[in-house]
């Protein structure tokens, strides 16, 4: 019988916390663009999008991008990059014509796109069911090579690199400097859940390179436990979306992501974390064993190391990978 994995009461819990606790900004923040999707339509690469419905937070599907019905390539893609994958569809699409409006791609957490191709290709959001066989995976490379050696992806294909910061609100309100700062007890975190998201190794394992056990036994374990500590339910963009709803003072969170929200004008800067305590991601992506479209997969695989699409990557703060990158990957 066909299984799948349900997220209505991840959704639903996401959605109370972020309505009900309180007012989601502050009067000095009314300008900012709280909730996502903050792509103001740019995501969504189908051709036709019929009658547009759209309703805030409710109704808000912002990792699910384009029609699934007549797609001719299906990307999986870790959800920290979606803010790099408009620029990425329109010039690949420039390339391939024939694929234009015909490309879906989802940018949940890894661990949850993972859940989806073991559930049967297949995702309950809601009322929502949807099954979608993906032509390509993309998240951190010690996973692609996971799936590799399981027979699960062909070849793997390392494309760029990326570095953790501290996200917190402008002008530093709570004077945040280092990792260590996040164990004082007048500090609201948001950071990602272990149970799906990635970077919460990595995460951990620069506090350890920071306070040692004891910093990440604080954040992780004692401070989530005393509620200091806010997990994600859903995604770390969750993380920005609290700091300007003034419900965490900080988390740890990709530098890239900082980037974003500074990009569109949110009122949010990074603390920049010293090498000898930061970890380094490393993403790649592979074509799916099972991979319906496979020319098309080849060729986007392929189009992730062209001039333009690592030139998108920068421009958020990626870096090209180089085989001398240290492999702590995402």
């Amino acid at each position: 019988m066909k299984r799948t994995l349900t997220l209505a009461a991840v959704l639903l819990a996401a959605a109370h916390a972020l309505t009900a606790q309180q007012p989601l900004l502050p009067a000095a923040h009314m300008n900012s663009q709280p909730l996502p999707p903050w792509s103001s339509g740019h995501n969504d690469p189908a051709a036709d999008r019929g009658y547009a419905f759209p309703v805030g937070d409710v109704d808000s599907t912002p990792d699910l991008h384009g029609n699934p019905a007549d797609a001719q390539l299906v990307l999986f893609i870790g959800g920290n990059q979606f803010f790099v994958l408009p620029q990425l569809i329109a010039r690949f699409q420039q390339l391939h014509p024939e694929l234009r409006g015909h490309i879906f791609y989802e940018t949940l957490p890894p661990g949850i796109l993972r859940q989806q191709i073991a559930h049967n290709d297949t995702l309950t959001l809601g009322n929502l069911t949807l099954r979608v066989v993906p032509d390509v995976y993309e998240a951190g490379a010690r996973v692609l090579d996971a799936m590799q050696a399981a027979g699960q992806v062909d070849h793997t294909t390392r494309y760029a690199i990326n570095d953790l910061a501290i996200m917190i609100p402008a002008g530093n309100p709570k004077s945040i400097h280092s990792l260590n700062d996040l164990a004082r007890p007048d500090l609201r975190l948001s950071m990602p859940n272990p149970a799906w998201e990635g970077v919460a190794r990595q995460i951990r394992a620069a506090l350890r390179n920071a306070g040692g056990d004891a910093l990440d036994q604080t954040v992780y374990v004692a401070k989530v436990a005393s509620g200091q500590t806010r997990l994600t339910q859903i995604h770390h963009r969750q993380t920005p979306m609290r700091i300007l709803a003034d419900q965490a003072d900080a988390g740890v969170t990709w530098s890239s992501e900082v980037a974003f929200q500074q990009k569109i004008g949110n009122p949010i800067v990074g603390v920049a974390i010293p090498a000898a305590q930061n970890v380094t991601a490393i993403y790649a992506a592979g074509v799916l064993h099972n991979a319906p479209h496979r020319a098309a997969a080849e060729a986007w695989v392929q189009f992730l190391q062209s001039p333009e699409a690592q030139a998108a990557y920068r421009a958020f703060g990626f870096r090209p990978y180089a085989p001398a990158a240290t492999e702590t990957q995402h």
